[in-house]
């Protein structure tokens, strides 16, 4: 597996608040210590793309993204869970979809697309009809808000529901006990999906080299029309 350097465990550590090793330090001292910060910060002023630095975050956006963008089959798409790091994900890779964005709080507004729903996902079908998106991505929600086994059967029967037929759902969390408050094997509303193997790596199910155990759960609605040559 891939080296994962002391500053990407850094910023994965201070930015998601799961390891102990690497408390989050004062964004003062963080300006005249951290260059790396320093440029993401002047970035972000700048509104030029500010992603983070993390190996899960390279797998998402060159990877999963990178398969995605280049299906034609896939034009609608719903990412879920906004932060300061995704607020250049529709400029920079999905201009030419249909792309929103959905997530609960208000203050996170300026993190999400053009087209996006200030609510929780458990709320989903009061916005979409059924069948609506092509691609669904679920990623550190679960363990971070989405945490009773309720909120997550109602959410994820939601993605289900507004599926396409063939379309896909990609799962990402954190596999360390403070970010797993229950076992996802156990929810109903999972078992309504088909385990699919992701083409670009080959796996159903995909461990990124995290200290926090970031991995990637891939699925479909019905039979996987997306996955195909």
């Amino acid at each position: 597996m891939p080296h994962i350097s002391t500053r990407n465990r850094t910023d994965a550590d201070a930015y998601r608040g799961v390891t102990q090793s690497a408390p989050p330090r004062n964004t003062v001292v963080r300006l005249f210590t951290d260059w790396s910060f320093v440029v993401r910060a002047v970035r972000y002023v700048l509104h030029l793309p500010t992603p983070m630095n993390t190996e899960d975050r390279r797998v998402l956006e060159r990877v999963i993204f990178g398969y995605y963008i280049q299906r034609p089959e896939v034009r609608s798409i719903l990412f879920v869970g906004c932060q300061w790091y995704t607020r250049h994900y529709e400029r920079t890779y999905f201009t030419e979809h249909d792309f929103w964005t959905i997530e609960p709080a208000e203050a996170a507004r300026k993190h999400g697309a053009r087209q996006h729903v200030i609510a929780p996902l458990e709320r989903l079908d009061a916005f979409f009809p059924e069948r609506y998106f092509d691609l669904i991505i679920c990623n550190g929600v679960f363990g971070y808000g989405l945490d009773s086994p309720e909120q997550c059967e109602a959410a994820f029967d939601h993605c289900y529901t507004r599926l396409a037929e063939g379309g896909h759902f990609v799962l990402g969390w954190d596999d360390v006990p403070e970010r797993r408050p229950f076992a996802l094997e156990s929810l109903d509303s999972l078992k309504r999906f088909r385990r699919i193997k992701f083409p670009p790596l080959g796996k159903e199910r995909y461990l990124t080299d995290t200290s926090y155990r970031h991995i990637y759960d891939f699925y479909a609605r019905g039979a996987d029309t997306l996955s195909r040559p």
